[in-house]
């Protein structure tokens, strides 16, 4: 159970530092257009934001679980 935990946490972390990069790369804000300051997320973008969401809420969740004593 120990174990199954810890990998979890490492799998999550790498797909978070993946999202989190591929996020980065976008050009976002790099656009100083004014039409471009009220734009929202669409698509693969908006998709790649809320599993970001997800995936630091779950890797929080576990990190605070593996961290009690009984582990």
């Amino acid at each position: 159970m120990e174990y199954t935990l810890y990998i979890a946490i490492l799998l999550i972390s790498f797909v978070l530092i993946v999202l989190v990069v591929i996020q980065s790369r976008s050009p976002g804000m790099a656009n100083r257009d004014a039409s471009s300051i009220y734009r929202t997320r669409r698509g693969l973008e908006k998709t790649m934001h809320q599993a970001t969401i997800a995936l630091g809420v779950s890797f929080l969740l576990l990190a605070l679980i593996t961290s009690l004593p009984i582990f």
